[in-house]
């Protein structure tokens, strides 16, 4: 497997991009200090129209404060029970204030988002944290729909021990999270062993689903705090096996992310989408980065398997 990115391109007025998904020719990216879902081309990546998923006063520097944020870091697209396609955005839970999510349909033809309805994701987390290994942080970095599954994607710095994936029925989720049911449906998790860089573990950084295979990203900071950033160290792209399941942490195939030439790529990859199949094994991809200081990129991938 190789990764080879093709192209970098800088996406201004867009804070800290944390998730990305492509549908058609529009790719929709959250920040994770931003109120507002952005709509771009998916081809240029030219700035569209943009959505405000909540009000704030806090926004006026173009970020909103670390301990403020509601740090919506995981964006999937999705379709309800009911035939409404749309897209699910949720927050890491790392905090009270990042508990918070919301359904965005997507009407029509026109690829226009224009409602949001805010969901309150508390008791889902309550239920989630218990999962977790002793003294663990939630921190959801990723989450991802396949036809039955609602994935919820952990990331755990600074430790191996913590590297899961919660896996939930997808239609009674969502309509416990649609407040159509009280009761949660059963959590699943697995634990996965991620590859590391200069003896620091990888965690779960994005997350699609894309002809029957599910792409992930992780990458490697050097930190063992779930709010605050540290020094990045390089990002990795691959797939994840979901057939598998194991009471032991199963590995994944990831591969590093190179620059043309084969030099390391040093950026921290925030989340993934597939722009399109190239041939039978590989694919397009289009990352988004966040470099901790506001400033957003968007990254092409060549993604051979």
């Amino acid at each position: 497997m190789r990764a080879t990115i093709v192209q970098e391109i800088p996406l201004p007025n867009l804070p800290s991009a944390s998730g990305i998904e492509v549908i058609g020719d529009v790719a929709y990216v959250i920040g994770d200090d931003a109120p507002f879902l952005y709509r771009l081309d998916a081809t240029s990546l030219a700035a569209g129209e943009r959505l405000t998923l909540f009000e704030t006063a806090h926004f006026s520097t173009g970020r909103i404060p670390k301990n403020l944020k509601l740090d919506l870091e995981c964006l999937t697209a999705l379709t309800t029970p009911a035939g409404e396609s749309g897209l699910l955005v949720l927050g890491s839970g790392a905090t009270a204030a990042r508990e918070q999510g919301f359904w965005v349909p997507l009407p029509g033809t026109s690829g226009a988002a224009a409602s949001v309805y805010p969901l309150s994701l508390s008791s889902l987390y309550a239920a989630l944290r218990p999962l977790l290994p002793a003294g663990t942080v939630l921190n959801l970095e990723a989450v991802a729909a396949t036809a039955t599954e609602l994935l919820l994607f952990q990331r755990t710095v600074g430790s191996e021990a913590g590297n899961l994936v919660f896996r939930l029925p997808l239609v009674d989720t969502l309509e416990y999270l649609h407040h159509h049911t009280a009761q949660l449906p059963a959590v699943r998790r697995q634990f996965y062993q991620l590859p590391t860089i200069d003896g620091k573990p990888a965690g779960f950084s994005g997350a699609t689903w894309f002809a029957e295979r599910l792409f992930v990203t992780a990458s490697v900071e050097d930190t063992q705090d779930a709010v605050l950033d540290g020094a990045v160290l390089g990002s990795f792209v691959g797939v994840l096996d979901l057939s598998q399941t194991s009471a032991q942490p199963l590995p994944v195939r990831l591969a590093q992310l190179e620059l043309p030439g084969g030099r390391p790529y040093r950026g921290k990859v925030e989340s993934v989408a597939v722009r399109r199949r190239l041939t039978g094994n590989t694919f397009e991809l289009l990352l988004v980065t966040d470099d901790d200081a506001g400033g957003s990129t968007a990254v092409a991938v060549e993604l051979a398997l």
